[in-house]
């Protein structure tokens, strides 16, 4: 079954995919949404009521989703590499490309240190 979500502002509505969101990205008082077919919106909407939106919207979005730093939501389903002395996360798209993104060490650690617990769990089952 396909979940959404969905983005209002005054003038438009946003209907989305959760499978589709790639990341979100801070830029001040904005947040940037990629899809990972590339298409981008912006919204006049801070990231972390984007991330209430999430929580609000979506039941277990952050199996799914999940805040890396102070600037992004990233969607672990896409995770190709993460580089933790390079400070690089790299996302793979519909297309097969690699999207990079430079993220903080410790948000980058923590991520990483998340992963590798959600796989030891998947093992015990």
């Amino acid at each position: 079954m396909d979940r959404y979500l969905i983005i209002k502002t005054r003038d438009e509505l946003l209907r989305i995919r959760i499978e589709q969101i790639l990341y979100f990205e801070a830029d001040r008082n904005y947040t940037k949404l990629i899809l990972n077919n590339g298409i981008q919106f912006t919204f006049a909407i801070n990231i972390g009521k984007i991330e209430e939106i999430l929580e609000n919207q979506v039941t277990g979005c952050k199996m799914i989703l999940m805040r890396v730093g102070k600037s992004h939501i990233i969607n672990k389903n896409h995770i190709l590499q993460i580089n933790l002395p390079r400070q690089k996360l790299l996302l793979l798209t519909a297309e097969g490309k690699a999207r990079e993104l430079i993220i903080s060490k410790d948000p980058l650690k923590v991520l990483k240190d998340s992963l590798e617990s959600e796989i030891r769990e998947d093992a015990k089952m």
